[in-house]
């Protein structure tokens, strides 16, 4: 799914939205510029006394949350982040930067206080209660970890996101502090409880599913769920009155489910205050709406497709997946969708890391684009050409290509399916409503190819564990469920390792051991478009920025 500019979260994110053709420069003029993370982000900033008080944010949704529990395996989407991040609590925040710094609305203190074992001290910020006026405590923490160990696969998890490496959680000095011992050195142990759930959601599988379903019953942040309306395809968000920090300027934010093709008439028509730009005729549309300014920064979110390589499945075979991935012209999918808004557009060439993260390489030399070498792959593996497609024991090389249905997805496509042609591969185009593509068509693995995208994060590592690691009876968000014990031990290495740069190092060999399963191919990285009122202040292109909605609002 398109989980648009929440590139702060501390973990992996499915995206839906296509992130094709992107661009705009600082000016407000269509200009070609830079896909590559940096330092800085583009937000309107200003004092929050610059503001009036009140007002509604309205933004738009790809998708109906399937649940509002984030850390469940139908919530690990960038709508239900959304929400959450203006209404539950996080550990740690990052800047423009990508530099964390603890959220001291909710922890006055956070340190790592050993290594041998590695333990983290956690000091609650007293003032911090859940909105049934119950206060945030050492067990909500000790819950989650339980919850997200994978001890108990009846729990449903995205992603165990480090705690399957924690050993226990004890109370501190009090109840508002929580000491984490790990029974495992975890490198990137500030990712954890980012965010963080009441133990009324966490503390059973069947509370895990069922307890945020529906909505938010118990939450902590500037504001609140107050209305859900299925009918109407909207969220709202109203003022938390329990809140003890920062008064928000806002009064309200309203999401609205809507199909992407209504992004660009709800911002001409002022129905929407912000949105993801796909497509140099919809930035340029957009920047010339009355009261419109076209905001950028790059993010490190980025497209690909993902092979389903299930036990049994027709791409089962790792060397099938690497013909076809070799038959795939990168450089021209990416070429064809951001020329002209992307200064030499290249495609993304990392697994792990985005262009401009420290670690970043280019790893993909197993599927570099050579389609006389995947012909000849091809039939080697016994796919032999009968008329225009490959047959091997009576079955034909066709594959089917699902994605959320966009333009932008069926273009990038076309053109894999005639790449593809070329060398006898026939390749069928399905796409899917937002809602539902995950947990009715991906998850399931009713597909032979899947075109989505991952929003990256601060802390990339978190997601070798997260996607790549195969357990047949705990995928998380191995959607591909592609994956071997030599790369299960590597990256149980890599994330052990607390030398940052050593860490850097294994995870890169863990890249190269992905490209090499034709785990998936990736595409390009956004560069972080979005068309807002010129008159929204602290929220836009954020980059790999954390939002703080006590700060956002309209200048007065």
């Amino acid at each position: 799914m398109r989980i648009t500019s929440a590139c702060a979260r501390l973990a992996l994110s499915l995206v839906v939205v296509g992130l094709t053709a992107t661009g705009c420069g600082g000016d407000n003029a269509a200009a070609p510029g830079t896909s590559t993370v940096g330092s800085t982000n583009d937000i309107n900033p200003r004092d929050p006394s610059e503001l009036r008080d009140g007002g509604n944010l309205r933004l738009a949704l790809t998708n109906f949350p399937e649940t509002f529990n984030y850390l469940h395996v139908d919530g690990g989407t960038e709508s239900v982040f959304s929400i959450v991040e203006a209404t539950m609590p996080t550990a740690f925040v990052s800047d423009a930067a990508g530099q964390l710094s603890i959220d001291h609305d909710f922890f006055t203190d956070i340190k790592l206080t050993g290594t041998g074992p590695q333990q983290v001290e956690y000091t609650i910020n007293p003032k911090a209660m859940w909105s049934d006026g119950s206060p945030i405590t050492w067990e909500d923490l000790r819950s989650q970890a339980n919850a997200l160990s994978g001890k108990d696969n009846a729990f449903l998890v995205s992603g165990t996101g480090g705690f399957e490496r924690v050993g226990k959680v004890e109370r501190g000095a009090d109840d508002r502090q929580a000491v984490v011992t790990f029974d495992r050195p975890y490198s990137e142990w500030q990712g954890l409880f980012n965010p963080l759930y009441p133990k009324s959601v966490t503390a059973t599988p069947d509370t895990f599913t069922n307890a945020a379903k529906n909505g938010l019953p118990v939450s902590a942040g500037p504001f609140v769920v107050s209305s859900i309306d299925r009918s109407q395809n909207r969220i709202v968000l109203g003022r938390n009155p329990r809140w003890w920090g920062d008064t928000p300027k806002l009064d309200s934010v309203t999401f609205s489910v809507l199909d992407h093709s209504a992004w660009l008439p709800a911002i001409q028509n002022n129905e929407l205050d912000i949105a993801y730009m796909s497509g140099i005729e919809n930035v340029s549309a957009a920047r010339n709406a009355a009261n419109v300014v076209i905001r950028r920064t790059p993010e490190p979110t980025w497209s690909h497709i993902t092979f389903n390589g299930a036990p049994g499945s027709l791409l089962a075979d790792p060397q099938l997946r690497v013909a076809i991935s070799k038959a795939i012209d990168r450089q021209g999918v990416v070429t064809a969708s951001q020329h002209g808004v992307v200064d030499d557009p290249k495609p993304l060439n990392n697994h792990v890391f985005v262009a401009g993260q420290k670690g970043y390489q280019d790893n993909a030399a197993p599927i570099a684009y050579d389609p006389d070498e995947a012909a000849r792959m091809l039939d080697a593996l016994g796919w032999k050409l009968n008329g225009d497609v490959r047959e091997k024991d009576g079955r034909k090389l066709e594959l089917r290509d699902v994605m959320y249905q966009q333009d932008q997805w069926v273009q990038t496509a076309q053109i894999v399916q005639q790449n593809l042609a070329k060398v006898g591969v026939k390749l069928s185009i399905q796409t899917v409503p937002g809602t539902g593509l995950f947990t009715n068509v991906i998850d399931p693995g009713n597909f032979d190819l899947a075109q989505f995208s991952w929003n990256g994060s601060v802390l990339p590592l978190s997601g070798l564990r997260q996607i790549y690691y195969y357990d047949p009876a705990d995928l998380q968000g191995n959607k591909a469920r592609i994956g071997t014990p030599e790369l299960n031990a590597l990256i149980d290495r890599t994330l052990s390792e607390l030398d940052p740069d050593k860490a850097i190092q294994l995870a890169n060999e863990c890249d190269r051991m992905i490209f090499e399963e034709g785990y998936s191919v990736p595409l390009h990285q956004a560069a972080g478009t979005y068309a807002a009122r010129t008159d929204l202040a602290n929220y836009g292109a954020f980059g790999l920025a954390s939002r703080d909605y006590t700060k956002v609002g309209f200048l007065k």
